[in-house]
């Protein structure tokens, strides 16, 4: 009978590994908005790398819509009764008819792919493109090209006012055609700027965007006048008319609104925590703003204020982990941080008072929460992030952080800042650091490990000189460190190196990853993976002799960040959000049959140790038993117990965070009683060991 129990159990976790793969979780929320369209109640938003969202109720939440749709920029976005149009930046164009859940390439004749605008007139449709105007009269089915006269195909926007068509050329200015493409002629008397982002036509006005403001033309073109009084950010990328008011979108200043058609120009951006406004569009009285890096946002009331509305718009670039207890923190390069208590499921955004929504590195300490950023130093938080206050380090760029005890270890582009008051005050540490590109920490015991543009540095008396370690590091711009048991791993541009001696000497390991251009490191019990730049997630289970692929499922594989929560590895994906995946579908499906039970109960040395304020327990069981492992005092009092429950044979890992727990020397014990035989014998086994924790 247990026999057969046994057989059923394999064959389920067989069937797991044949579906199994990663899924995105709901958030974090924001992203790349390249374009926005309206086409009835539905908005439409084309994004950098992840398609296009469909929202049906004012942009509360949105659903992804890109089936057909490859992995590209999607440029422009076009609305014609019950067809949507999709410009894609090397794909051409794409069409929906059933409000994105499906998409069509619809190219032929169209022989550059590159799209940036999309026009209607009538039955026409306008592609402007890399290799100039091409016009179809079929939606899309053949495109024949219209560019007699364009002395520029560069074209980067398209504009319809009546019967007349006008297209930017970017260096060449404004062209006009009045016979749907077939002849153009340049309309550029005093455009000063022949850069051309955007056109807006209000009325008999028609407005142009360049890097250097507004210019107006009442003439259809012939001539034109600057209007930028009170735009303090000139750059221009995007117009919005609505009823008698013209807003202008820029790069990093914003939203500007005039009403006396541009001659004078006020900033409307209060709500606007992403001033990179790339996109705008108009559904009633609904205003929508899209935001390079920072989503979409809203405003009801003409600008005067903006709400983001971007709940399940996960284009986003998500760079660094933290968690605590159940809760789980990602740090993102442009919409700051978000936190999720339900392993993904809903994410929250926790910003208020980070005045620099770049963060590269979340840490804690206890219940500290600290946010490095790229160019305003480190933020603290108290309270999971309900709030943020600086520290200090300001005007620099903080790419990783370390604690031990008290110590607060700061990685920036400037060397290592040492504080041990929380921040409150810095020291620099980088006498022997040849190079202060410094890119990773990890801690061996009291030894603190670099790793920089330039290679690997140890520091082990605090204050005192760095040393560098590279003896065998043939690649030694690192990215990444990690510690697995008594081993210490760099990733490079370069693939992975293994030191067993505290980077005395280094190897290569790196048999069977296809990419060596690693970004993050994660690890769960013997068990590495290694983020890579452009080949996804690898697993080692042997100290990176080996290594496998584990991307079913995984849509994008540049992986920024990888964190071990539970029963599950995340993954930060460039431009694609968070990605999730149960630990026991890859470790299963790389070890397969093969796995190697322990042959006796074990328990090893927590790790790091001395640890703040979280620390890793491994422990091994030879037949399935009834577990236990507990934390004491050194009066024997309990403190918590960490693992109560029955375990098939394996090694496994716990981790204890010891939040508002004091400093101070702590056991923890392994307690098994074993409830099947092995060659004939159930055991009992009961182990301690002694660990530190120092804040």
């Amino acid at each position: 009978m247990k026999l057969f129990t046994h057989t059923l159990f394999f064959f389920f976790l067989t069937t797991q590994i044949c579906f199994a793969q990663w899924v995105q979780t709901n958030g974090p929320y924001g992203g790349y908005i390249q374009c926005l369209a309206v086409s009835g109640t539905n908005l439409f938003a084309g994004t950098y790398e992840e398609g296009v969202f469909l929202s049906t109720n004012n942009g509360t939440s949105w659903t992804s819509a890109n089936s057909g749709l490859p992995s590209t920029p999607v440029e422009d976005l076009a609305a014609s009764g019950t067809n949507v149009f999709a410009g894609t930046m090397g794909n051409g164009v794409f069409i929906s008819t059933n409000n994105g859940t499906n998409w069509t390439n619809v190219s032929s004749g169209l022989t550059n792919p590159v799209v940036r605008a999309l026009a209607f007139s009538d039955t026409n449709i306008f592609a402007g493109t890399w290799g100039g105007v091409f016009l179809s009269t079929n939606n899309g089915t053949n495109w024949a090209a219209v560019n007699s006269g364009l002395t520029n195909t560069d074209i980067r926007a398209l504009k319809l006012s009546g019967t007349d068509l006008f297209a930017g050329a970017w260096g060449d200015g404004v062209f006009l055609s009045t016979n749907n493409g077939s002849s153009w002629t340049a309309v550029n008397s005093g455009l000063t700027n022949p850069y051309v982002n955007a056109f807006a036509v209000s009325n008999t006005n028609l407005f142009v965007g360049t890097p250097t403001g507004v210019f107006l033309s009442t003439n259809n073109g012939t001539s034109w006048t600057a209007v930028n009084s009170g735009l303090t950010n000139p750059y221009v990328n995007a117009f919005a008319v609505s009823n008698t008011n013209l807003f202008a979108g820029t790069w990093g200043g914003g939203i500007f609104l005039s009403t006396n058609n541009g001659t004078s120009w006020t900033e409307v951006n209060s709500g606007l925590t992403n001033t990179d406004v790339r996109a705008f569009a108009v559904n009633g009285a609904n205003l929508f703003a899209g935001t390079y890096r920072g989503g979409v946002f809203l405003s009801t009331n003409n600008g005067s204020s903006w709400a983001a509305v971007n709940t399940n718009l996960t284009n986003t670039n998500v760079l660094t982990f933290a968690i605590n207890g159940t809760n789980l923190f990602a740090g993102t390069d442009a919409v700051g941080v978000f936190m999720t208590t339900n392993n993904g499921t809903n994410w929250t955004e926790v910003n208020s008072g980070l005045t620099n929504s770049d963060v590269r590195v979340l840490v804690f300490n206890g219940t500290n929460l600290f946010a490095g950023t790229s160019g305003s130093g480190v933020f603290l938080s108290t309270n999971n992030g309900s709030s943020w206050t600086a520290t200090g380090l300001a005007n620099t760029e903080v790419r990783t952080l370390a604690f031990i005890g008290n110590n607060l270890f700061a990685g920036t582009n400037s060397g290592v800042f040492l504080s041990t008051n929380d921040g409150t005050s810095w020291t620099a540490i980088n006498s022997g650091l040849t190079n202060t590109d410094v890119r990773a920490f990890a801690f061996v015991g009291t030894n603190l490990f670099a790793g920089t543009l330039y290679g690997v540095f140890l520091l082990t008396t605090y204050g005192m000189s760095w040393t560098e370690v590279n003896s065998g590091l043939t690649n030694i711009n690192v990215w990444t460190l990690a510690i697995s048991d008594t081993n210490l791993f760099a990733g490079t541009f370069g693939g992975v190196f293994l030191s067993s001696n505290n980077g005395t000497s280094w190897t290569e390991v790196n048999t069977g990853l296809t990419s060596t251009d690693i970004r993050a490191f994660a690890s769960s019990s013997t068990n590495l993976f290694a983020g890579t730049r452009s080949g996804g997630v690898f697993l080692s289970t042997n100290n990176g002799t080996s290594w496998t692929e584990v991307n079913s499922g995984l849509t994008n594989t540049y992986v920024n960040a990888l964190a071990v929560n539970d029963k599950n590895l995340f993954a930060g994906v460039y431009n694609r959000g968070m990605w999730r995946r149960l630990l026991s579908e890859m470790i299963t499906s790389v070890e397969g049959s093969s796995i190697d039970l322990p042959i006796g109960f074990a328990l090893r040395q927590n790790y790091p140790n001395p640890f703040n304020p979280n620390t890793k327990i491994k422990y091994s069981i030879p037949q399935k038993s009834q577990v236990q492992i507990k934390v004491f005092d050194v009066l024997g009092n309990e403190i918590e117990t960490l693992v109560n429950e029955e375990k098939f044979a394996g090694t496994y890992e716990v981790t204890w965070h010891a939040v508002n727990i004091p400093s101070g020397v702590y056991f923890y014990q392994l307690l098994v009683s074993a409830l099947e035989s092995k060659d004939g014998r159930k055991e009992n086994f009961v182990e301690t060991k002694k660990m530190a924790l120092l804040r």
